[in-house]
């Protein structure tokens, strides 16, 4: 996901440059009024709330901004990031921007100022104001309006220089110039991106193999929670001999153990474009921990990614199994194919429908042949790829 403020005094051209923006690297738009003057024109409770303020005189409050603002986001799952136009205006703003962006695992990667010197920006509106019909396009009202973004926004990029993620442009450019410079910064900030998929899938949907031919086709690291515990045993390590004897007693793998493995995993990739993990997160608390390690290694969920096949063709597909060299434990019996697609619905469903409130969940159709479905998947995860490159 790509986020991105961009600021600029009135004039500087914010509204060329941000369908530039949006058109580009197909980010949702979200300006403070418009987006405030939805939630009225919808009645909504906070719609509501913001006219009843509005009507006596009042400012709307940052509590109400924030939860349309955390709405908005929420409910534009899918889109490949946001462009903010108007927010954050204030230092305090700055703040909740940044607290709304951990709450929702992502965070603003740039903040974008197109610089221009005042006279400039009133001679653009003062132009603008011949054809526009705007009351507030005189040079009495511009100059108000410019000393208040001085006072009140220029107090705001120095929050975000400090942060490291402020890029100042030359606003008075050609627009294609303008376009180029904005081009260099937000591409090089991608180039820093890992692309990180969580694939998703009852057992026999095809996670392991359709995982593995992923990893391989868009040069990620492939992490498979199994095979890494196969792995230790197989090497005798003290972790691998651990493990045994947790198998051996019919004990389960704690969470412990597997953050570990997955950590130290991470810390040995070089050089790689980022991962994909297949059987972990398993439970909710699973999930949170995952959240966690990607936010400790600079990183977070790029794709979440759902193979869907139907339950007799899954029991049809894990009984074949069970007759092959792959058999699984679970494989051998019908009951206890049943009991672990059991155990999926209980625990991993509602990890899955975590995600689809965060993020979105992006279904694939599994049936068909091996190609069929992964031809499906990376068409799923290719802008995304494109982006990072």
């Amino acid at each position: 996901m790509l986020n991105i403020a961009l600021f600029g005094p009135p004039g500087a051209g914010k509204g060329t440059q941000s369908k530039f923006l949006i058109d580009e690297y197909n980010l949702h738009y979200i300006s403070t009024g418009d987006i405030l003057r939805k939630e009225i024109a919808e009645q909504s409770a906070l719609g509501l709330e913001a006219q009843s303020i509005i009507a006596v005189g009042g400012l709307v409050s940052d509590e109400i901004i924030v939860q349309i603002i955390e709405k908005t986001i929420t409910g534009n799952r899918h889109a490949e990031g946001f462009l903010f136009d108007g927010f954050p205006r204030t230092y305090i703003q700055a703040y909740i921007l940044e607290g709304l962006m951990i709450k929702l695992h992502t965070k603003l990667d740039c903040l974008i100022s197109l610089d221009v010197t005042e006279d400039v920006s009133v001679q653009r509106l003062l132009e603008r104001g011949k054809t526009s019909g705007r009351s507030d396009d005189n040079e009495t009202i511009i100059r108000n309006r410019l000393k208040e973004y001085r006072e009140k926004t220029l107090p705001v990029l120095n929050f975000f220089k400090d942060k490291g993620i402020y890029h100042k442009i030359n606003g008075v450019d050609t627009i294609e110039k303008v376009n180029t410079q904005i081009r260099k910064i937000v591409n090089k900030e991608l180039s820093k991106k890992l692309l990180n998929i969580v694939l998703f899938g009852y057992p026999g949907s095809g996670r392991g193999s359709q995982g593995k031919a992923l990893a391989k086709k868009f040069n990620l690291e492939y992490i498979a929670t199994g095979d890494m515990l196969n792995e230790e045993i197989k090497k005798g390590t003290a972790i691998g001999n651990e493990i045994k004897e947790l198998y051996e007693n019919g004990n389960l793998v704690s969470d412990e153990l597997v953050v570990r493995l997955i950590e130290k995993k991470l810390q040995e990739s070089k050089d790689v474009r980022g991962y994909i993990f297949k059987g972990f997160p398993r439970t909710l608390v699973q999930s949170y921990i995952l959240d966690g390690l990607m936010q400790k290694h600079g990183s977070s969920i790029s794709k979440i990614i759902e193979i869907e096949v139907p339950t007799l063709e899954l029991i049809n597909r894990l009984d074949a199994r069970s007759k092959t060299e792959n058999c699984m434990p679970y494989d051998t019996s019908t009951s206890r194919i049943i009991k672990r697609l059991k155990e999926h619905e209980e625990k991993t469903i509602p990890v899955i429908e975590k995600y689809n409130k965060l993020h979105g969940v992006i279904k694939i159709n599994g049936m068909g042949s091996f190609e069929e479905v992964l031809d499906r998947i990376s068409k799923a995860v290719e802008h995304s790829f494109k982006d990072i490159t």
